[in-house]
């Protein structure tokens, strides 16, 4: 039998971390496949004509998305600063090269407020960067048909379409009607899925371009699947020729993405799913049953084909509030990351996706541990708290590599 491999973060003198955020590549993002593992292992000691394999991975992403070509990014976040450029310069080279000056070309970019949203950074950099101008429709809670129709000009090079859990879920102009104003007007759409599994249906629908991460779902190398209309995606490939060049994907990334893209085809979703249920139901179950625990299991927010277990704290009854549960898994050893994005409102959620092998017992285990020795004398809402742990993040950051 072969030994397992040492564990690499040990020999870096990097903590190991379970990982209940999901996707999310702060940390780590989904472990990935082994599949994705071996072709990536195997294209690193081989050389290897880079336009060709791109152009393989064409054949491949068109195949599974119904696109007529794709090509590999070396994120998603590349992949949209890609596409925008190649809205504005079209396969012309010269402008290729001159970006970021605009002179000349469309470059303009229409989003709704409510899809302005934040993944590490502002997407509305990724319209910046390149070159160009975000134009932004209606307000978070509110954009509507006639501002995007009135937004859209002879400066326009694109439409951004947003799907993510970041989204405002009110008021946003649906994508079907975005896609049908746009292309009224001759204006393209570039749609940013970077965690969503649904692999053709809005380029089915009308999307020009669309994006997904290879590293989410997929289990795949870290990659952006960039896929379209063929004129588009010859377009945003040329950036590598100009300011894509400091974002190029390795060719180790293509092959793991690539890798993990047909092998999400045959993969057992079902079973998978079935499995991730059985170890939420473990958790609602154990930690719905500690003082001021309510443990509920939630799908998905934009329709993807899995569940997370969301817990919300009660201070009083708990001996310690929402924020104070997330900074005590943080602290631990190992440490846990939880999703936290909407601590204030007094819970955290757990996302199975990314769990190793006794993973799931020591999470329940830690929790009830931290809730067994919390005071009895309440703590206040998550929100008394909350800038102070900000604050701290955000002085980790300005000391690193440093810490304190």
């Amino acid at each position: 039998m072969t030994e397992p491999l040492p564990d690499v973060r040990r020999r870096l003198g990097v903590r190991p971390l379970i990982n209940l955020t999901g996707t999310l590549t702060t940390h780590g993002g989904i472990s990935a496949c082994p599949e994705a593992i071996e072709a990536a292992a195997n294209i690193m000691s081989r050389g290897v004509d880079v336009l060709e394999l791109q152009a393989a991975a064409s054949r491949i992403i068109a195949r599974a998305t119904g696109a007529e070509a794709g090509f590999v990014a070396a994120c998603s976040s590349a992949g949209i600063c890609m596409g925008v450029a190649g809205a504005m310069t079209g396969d012309d080279l010269a402008r290729i090269e001159r970006l970021p000056d605009t002179t000349g070309m469309r470059s303009e970019v229409v989003i709704q407020a409510g899809h302005v949203v934040n993944y590490g950074h502002s997407i509305a950099q990724d319209i910046r960067l390149p070159g160009a101008r975000p134009v932004v429709i209606g307000d978070v809670n509110a954009a509507r048909s006639h501002q995007l129709a009135a937004a859209i000009g002879p400066q326009t090079a694109a439409g951004l379409f947003v799907v993510s859990h970041h989204c405002s879920g009110e008021g946003q102009i649906p994508f079907a009607t975005f896609v049908e104003i746009c292309h009224v007007q001759g204006v393209p759409v570039i749609v940013d899925l970077a965690a969503e599994y649904d692999l053709r249906g809005y380029l089915a629908h009308g999307a020009d371009l669309t994006i997904h991460s290879s590293h989410k779902f997929l289990g795949g190398a870290t990659a952006g699947i960039v896929a379209g209309r063929k004129p588009l995606v010859r377009a945003a490939y040329l950036q590598n020729f100009g300011i894509a060049r400091p974002m190029k994907a390795g060719k180790e990334s293509v092959a793991g993405a690539l890798a993990a893209l047909e092998a999400w085809g045959t993969r057992d979703h079902a079973a998978r799913r079935q499995g991730m249920r059985e170890v939420l139901e473990d958790w609602r179950r154990r930690l719905g049953a500690l003082p001021g625990i309510e443990a509920t299991i939630d799908p998905d927010p934009t329709g993807n084909p899995f569940d997370r277990l969301k817990l919300e704290v009660d201070p009083i009854e708990a001996g310690l509030n929402a924020l104070q549960l997330v900074r005590e898994l943080e602290r631990g050893d190992p440490p846990i990351a939880v999703r936290s994005h909407q601590v204030e409102h007094g819970w955290l959620v757990m996302d199975p996706r990314s769990l190793g092998e006794g993973e799931a017992e020591i999470v329940a285990d830690r929790i009830g541990a931290v809730l067994a020795s919390a005071g009895r004398d309440g703590l206040g809402p998550a929100s008394s708290d909350l800038e102070s742990w900000r604050a701290e993040k955000a002085r980790a950051l300005r000391l690193w590599p440093d810490s304190d």
